[in-house]
């Protein structure tokens, strides 16, 4: 497996989070549903057994090709070049119905970011691309180039939380009868130019590049996707671990979990003891942010929370015929 420069963002207390025995190797089966460039796979795959299988799924054609070369290599792996959103599909297409433990790491990757070419990073030069599988989707630039000034400022509100929204699209809109914007840096001038005072230490282009890549990727849409899979995937007393690195991505991780981890609340109303009610679908779930050591040595690890939790025996709820 060749060495990664990238730093993986809380390692120890994801690994341990989905494994906490560290006394035996792991068995079973394990999903690495954002392989990225495989910080978190490698630390996985050093505790687990002989027989254990690790599912390691990114859109990213880069990151996938690293992956197969794993995969190669160690005949634990399964390589799947496949959004997490898609996580139960890619997983029933494999035979597989039920892991031990499940794994995100959500949002941009450090080297998507790092590689100007890939459009991510508003303090380099490239083209304004933003789509992490670069085999499929519009790019920003095109994206950017025909969408009306109402739909510009929507993604920009929603998805970036950027107060001055309409300011933004109203520069952009502007800006491409002139001629089209589909460099990285031209679409961060035209937006410092507009937004003249930011939060100290951020660059003005900060939540708009957020906003439009998320948008782009359908990053929340997979991720609430993804969540609600591990309910029906995980095993009984297997876990889930999901780091997230803003408030979008955090607000929708924490009230997913603290909703599985209480009783399904159609018996919210009905008399019943506290030892008569059912189960939640999620117990032992738990909060944690980087050490300061941590992000003295990696600063992209400031913003990020890693949170996690257990399966219960508790079956999913029957909806309209169907499990929720």
């Amino acid at each position: 497996m060749t060495e990664s420069l990238h730093r993986s963002v809380l390692l120890e207390e994801t690994v341990q989070a989905l494994i906490p025995d560290e006394r035996v190797p792991a068995e079973g089966i394990y999903v690495d549903g954002t392989f990225g460039r495989g910080g978190h796979s490698r630390a996985l795959l050093e505790r687990l057994g002989a027989t254990a299988q690790l599912f390691v799924i990114d859109k990213d054609p880069e990151a996938i090709a690293i992956a197969q070369q794993w995969a190669d290599a160690d005949p634990r792996i399964v390589c799947i070049h496949g959004a997490f959103g898609d996580l139960g599909g890619l997983l029933s297409e494999q035979g597989v119905d039920t892991v031990d433990g499940v794994m995100l790491d959500v949002g941009v990757s450090s080297p998507q970011i790092d590689q100007a070419q890939r459009g991510f990073s508003f303090m380099r030069d490239g083209p304004l691309d933003m789509r992490m599988d670069t085999s499929q989707g519009q790019t920003a630039a095109q994206w950017l180039a025909n969408a009306s000034l109402e739909e510009v400022r929507e993604v920009i509100k929603k998805y970036g939380e950027e107060r001055f929204a309409l300011q933004i699209a109203k520069a952009i809109v502007a800006r491409r009868t002139v001629r089209p914007i589909e460099r990285t840096l031209d679409l961060a001038d035209i937006v410092a130019a507009t937004v003249r005072t930011r939060e100290k230490g951020q660059h003005p282009a900060t939540r708009t590049f957020q906003a439009i890549r998320i948008y782009l990727n359908r990053e929340l849409e997979e991720l609430d996707s993804a969540l609600e899979a591990t309910l029906t995937h995980l095993r009984v007393g297997g876990r889930l671990a999901v780091i997230s690195f803003h408030s979008l991505e955090d607000r929708r991780v924490k009230q997913f979990l603290q909703q599985a981890a209480k009783p399904d609340a159609a018996y919210a109303r009905l008399p019943l003891r506290e030892d008569q009610m059912p189960q939640p679908l999620l117990n032992h779930v738990k909060r944690l942010l980087p050490s300061k050591a941590e992000i003295q040595a990696n600063v992209r690890a400031r913003s990020a929370v890693l949170r996690f939790a257990q399966r219960t025996a508790t079956p999913l709820p029957i909806v309209r015929g169907r499990r929720r």
